[in-house]
């Protein structure tokens, strides 16, 4: 038993690894004992994603009910049934020593149910109640592994931070989204800059956005900044084993804008992607950064874009 749980936080470990290099970078600055645990909960999300998204040969009918026997075999496992499965062992022990509400995993598999159904959004409200499941949830599944001795003031930033990422992924990604049949924008944020799905379309093709596109993705970014900014205040909430771990993941992403900025907001030419040397650069000012400026760090990366 003890071999298979370790065989599977191994495989949680190689899959984070290989999808998340910003997150899995900064996950080297948790202490040992924390960082298989935030590889499972990666592990289970990446997985259940590779399942939508990469099972392209598939039919929608056909991944669906991959997910849905997936999830079946989760849901079993959380009710003490034996498992089959060489990642589920992980993440359930995970979810056992820190007693994870199971309600965040059941609101993170609805929202990838969702993407084999749901093609685009009509407000930004709606894109949040998708993202609870698929970000938010995580935050709050994430923060008993981080640990903080104010789990009611820590919640709402971390939930922030799962929107600010994810939303930061659907800025970058809305050419690799809309291969994918999926338009993560808002419709109502489309129609205020004039953009149609077809402009989508040819500016993949093109490789170059229009001056209407870069307003539009320009309006995306400062939204995005505004979620960061509200999840700022919760780092020094986190217990001070992991705060350098999620200060790198914040400058990380946000480093990401930072790209789509200097590209002049055309996601369409390339992949934005922050340079290794900055990356290092990063994670050193983490692991120098005093904790009595901890604040004005996070506050200061907010404001600045």
């Amino acid at each position: 038993m003890e071999g298979s749980l370790a065989a599977a936080y191994e495989r949680c470990r190689r899959l984070h690894r290989r999808h998340g290099r910003s997150y899995y970078l900064a996950t080297r600055l948790l202490p040992a004992w924390k960082r298989r645990h935030v590889h499972a909960l990666y592990g289970f999300t990446r997985y259940a994603d590779e399942i939508v998204d990469r099972t392209g040969q598939l039919s929608p009918t056909e991944r669906a009910t991959r997910l849905a026997e997936w999830s079946d075999r989760f849901l079993a496992g959380l009710r003490g049934e034996p498992v089959d499965d060489p990642l589920l062992p992980a993440v359930l022990h995970t979810i056992a020593v820190f007693d994870l509400d199971r309600a965040d995993f059941a609101r993170f598999l609805h929202s990838m149910a969702m993407d084999l159904t749901v093609t685009s959004y009509a407000t930004y409200d709606d894109l949040l109640d998708y993202m609870e499941g698929s970000a938010a949830a995580i935050g709050t599944m994430m923060l008993p592994i981080l640990g903080t001795d104010r789990p009611a003031a820590a919640r709402e930033p971390a939930r922030q931070l799962g929107f600010a990422f994810q939303l930061t992924n659907f800025i970058r990604d809305v050419a690799e989204d809309l291969e994918r049949g999926r338009v993560y924008l808002p419709e109502e944020d489309l129609a205020k800059f004039g953009v149609t799905r077809d402009d989508l379309t040819a500016a993949v093709a093109r490789r170059a956005a229009t001056p209407a596109l870069r307003e539009l993705i320009e309006y995306e970014v400062a939204r995005a900044h505004t979620h960061y900014a509200a999840a700022a205040p919760g780092i020094e909430l986190l217990h001070s084993t992991s705060q350098a771990c999620i200060r790198t993941a914040y400058a990380l992403y946000r480093g990401i804008l930072d790209e789509v900025a200097a590209a002049g907001y055309d996601v369409f030419a390339g992949r934005a992607v922050v340079p290794r040397r900055r990356r290092a650069a990063l994670v050193a000012r983490a692991l120098l950064t005093p904790a009595t400026s901890r604040a004005t760090w996070c506050g200061g990366a907010a404001r600045r874009g």
